[in-house]
């Protein structure tokens, strides 16, 4: 099994803090976003690379396992996770299956992802027995979310013939975080003739370069110039359906928030989320000789006063 430097991926140090590590996955998501690059040939690969690992750096807890195994690990060679490993709730608990189109590749699920269950039916040694379910993560975009898709997974038991099988697996609109999908007679063949257990692919949301999510609705962080913010305007934000014009109010406060009703997630039962933006006034850390005459003039002949003019 191939070792994966999360690190070397994200373009960070192994020393680096969670902002270095979250500016650092922001600006490759955007580069390589599937709305963004779609000429790019690789660049789904890799947009689902930096997913991965922002998904096990970004986790403090994912992030100390990580670092274990990368103690363990020798350039050059076959990755070998220390010994007892398996025994702390490793990912898969049936190596004998491959899962391809999932998002995340055999490493992440063999040591970050969901535990693949085992059938209430019994061991699969036995004469006659129904086969266990299987469990893997699937990673789900944001505009997947929102419209729908239909996702090519392979599929390889390695305890069978070992030919792959592909097979289409429906992402419903409004798939919610979290949501097993159910793969009928997907799962561990049976025995003696008995049926195969299924497949549960466990939805992950993708990080998304601008969004994040809570309850259904979009966060989303606006720089603000403060010209803009005393004075108010109109300006563009992104929306998963396109960009859209918003009102900002005159004199907007740092960290204002504003409604955009039904621009959030979908859910199953047809209700929209909402995007909630919220306004973050941006200092320049440097202007020319002419700009610092103007805000030299502003502090003379403004009546403003901190604190008191609310």
């Amino acid at each position: 099994m191939e070792y994966k430097d999360y690190y070397k991926s994200l373009g960070v140090l192994k020393g680096a803090n969670k902002d270095d590590i979250r500016k650092a996955f922001r600006k490759l998501a955007r580069k390589y976003h599937p709305d963004v690059s779609r000429n790019d040939p690789g660049a789904e690969d890799k947009f689902k690379e930096i997913n991965e690992a922002y998904e096990v750096l970004s986790d403090p807890e994912k992030r100390q396992k990580y670092d274990t195994l990368g103690s363990n690990w020798q350039q050059g060679g076959g990755f070998r996770p220390p010994p007892g490993w398996q025994g702390r709730g490793a990912g898969r608990s049936h190596p004998d299956f491959d899962l391809g189109g999932t998002g995340f590749s055999d490493f992440f699920e063999q040591f970050f992802s969901g535990q693949r269950g085992h059938s209430p039916f019994g061991g699969g040694r036995q004469r006659q027995a129904r086969g266990n379910d299987v469990q893997a993560d699937i990673m789900v975009t944001l505009e997947e979310v929102v419209n729908g898709s239909i996702r090519s997974i392979t599929l390889r038991d390695r305890g069978g013939s070992g030919a792959p099988k592909q097979f289409k697996v429906k992402i419903p609109k409004g798939v919610v975080d979290g949501q097993k999908l159910r793969l009928a007679g997907k799962g561990e063949r049976g025995h003696g003739g008995s049926s195969a257990g299924d497949l549960f692919l466990i939805v992950r949301y993708a990080r998304h370069p601008d969004f994040k999510v809570k309850n259904g609705n979009l966060l989303f962080d606006l720089a603000l110039a403060p010209w803009d913010a005393v004075l108010g305007g109109q300006l563009q934000v992104p929306t998963l359906h396109g960009h859209v014009q918003i009102r900002i109010p005159a004199g907007s406060q740092n960290g204002q928030k504003l409604r955009l009703k039904g621009k959030g997630l979908p859910s199953s039962d047809g209700r929209e989320g909402d995007l909630h933006v919220q306004l973050k006034v941006d200092i320049p850390k440097s202007i020319s000789s002419e700009e610092k005459e103007l805000w030299e003039k502003l502090r003379q002949t403004s009546s403003f006063q901190p604190g008191q003019d609310r």
